[in-house]
């Protein structure tokens, strides 16, 4: 999957939905909204809280709402991706749609805001588990990844979010949700071989140190 270095590198990408996508950019930046690049995507915070993300699939371009579950959204429109249950988004497939839904954007903006700001979070289901932020966040951001790591077994998601815990740094978290991705990806637990070298599969018990 392409990575960029910066959200211009990003924007700049002549992809599809290219016009819509700086369309949606102008009118979440004039919300007053911080831009990031958070797993490949341009992110949107407000006092180091992320708000929104701008994608674009082959459908239409995306304005993803982190915690949309949580945003009154009259007209009914909020689109959920498969069995997430905190985001929520809107799609579009021409500038006319966004140039007329700029208020309504604002409007929703405002209060993806206030939910931020509130430190609101969708409750969790009973057993469910309660991942670490930088794990939900990655979550809900990347959809493929997301897939992944739901198809695990419940005690390996619980193992991968103990893990991810225990670093204290939110950097250290994300660096280590990025370097479980692999076996995350191939549906693997923590503990488990990933390259077939192990005398005692499924863990993993050190037979690739041989191979170095």
């Amino acid at each position: 999957m392409k990575t960029y270095a910066t959200t211009d590198d990003w924007y700049t990408d002549r992809r599809s939905w290219h016009d819509e996508v700086a369309a949606l950019r102008d009118i979440v930046l004039h919300a007053g909204l911080v831009e990031t690049l958070k797993w490949r995507h341009p992110c949107y915070t407000d006092n180091d809280k992320n708000v929104l993300i701008i994608s674009r699939r082959k459908q239409f371009a995306i304005a993803s709402f982190l915690k949309g579950a949580l945003v009154d959204e009259p007209q009914g429109r909020f689109i959920q991706p498969g069995i997430d249950r905190s985001v929520r988004y809107l799609g579009y497939t021409s500038l006319d749609q966004i140039h007329a839904d700029r208020p309504y954007l604002e409007a929703l903006i405002a209060k993806a805001v206030e939910v931020a700001r509130a430190g609101l979070r969708v409750e969790p289901l009973p057993d469910e588990i309660v991942y670490v932020d930088e794990l939900q966040q990655r979550l809900d951001a990347d959809e493929a990844f997301r897939i992944a790591f739901e198809g695990l077994t419940p005690g390996r998601r619980r193992g991968y979010n103990l893990h991810f815990t225990q670093a204290k740094k939110p950097s250290s978290r994300e660096a280590r949700i990025a370097r479980c991705t692999e076996r995350i990806v191939k549906g693997k637990g923590l503990m488990d071989c990933i390259c077939g070298h192990s005398l005692r599969p499924p863990r993993c018990d050190g037979s690739h140190k041989k191979f170095q």
